[in-house]
């Protein structure tokens, strides 16, 4: 039988281009638009919490994967771009998530080459099993770098 999750986020309008999140973990957090669409520089905005849901969720995905696949991963970063489209008549959206992770784990006396296919595996079941990206239209691209060190 199939089971729900529930998560909650509050809004609250604080003037002009500004407002405030609460968000039901706990964090909270004052937020505008992008400077691009009339609002404020060096805060937090809708875009940057969408590129962040699916960067963190599929990092997230990617740790659990890695322990499944009993990688020794040594270190995990990665940037993700989005890519917003704004048509003429200003409706927006994002066309594109690009992920480039760069991942390093150790041999542990495995060659090479099976440890970085073992990665790739990692990345692909990071990729299916993230909500968010699984949740999202947009392109998913992951260009990983991967070193292997002995």
């Amino acid at each position: 039988m199939a089971q729900t999750a529930t998560y909650h986020t509050t809004v609250r309008w604080k003037g002009e281009h500004w407002g405030h999140v609460a968000m039901g973990n706990g964090p909270e957090m004052d937020f505008s638009a992008p400077p691009d669409a009339h609002g404020h520089p060096g805060v937090f905005t809708p875009e940057d919490a969408f590129v962040a849901a699916a960067n963190t969720c599929v990092m997230m995905m990617f740790l659990w994967a890695a322990e499944r696949f009993k990688l020794h991963l040594l270190s995990y970063e990665c940037r993700t771009e989005g890519t917003k489209l704004i048509e003429l008549d200003r409706t927006e959206i994002f066309t594109r998530l690009q992920f480039r992770p760069l991942i390093r784990v150790a041999a542990d006396g495995a060659a090479p080459d099976v440890v970085e296919a073992r990665v790739r595996r990692a990345l692909q079941s990071a990729q299916k099993y993230s909500l968010v990206a699984n949740s999202v239209k947009s392109e998913i691209v992951v260009e990983p770098e991967i070193s292997i060190e002995e």
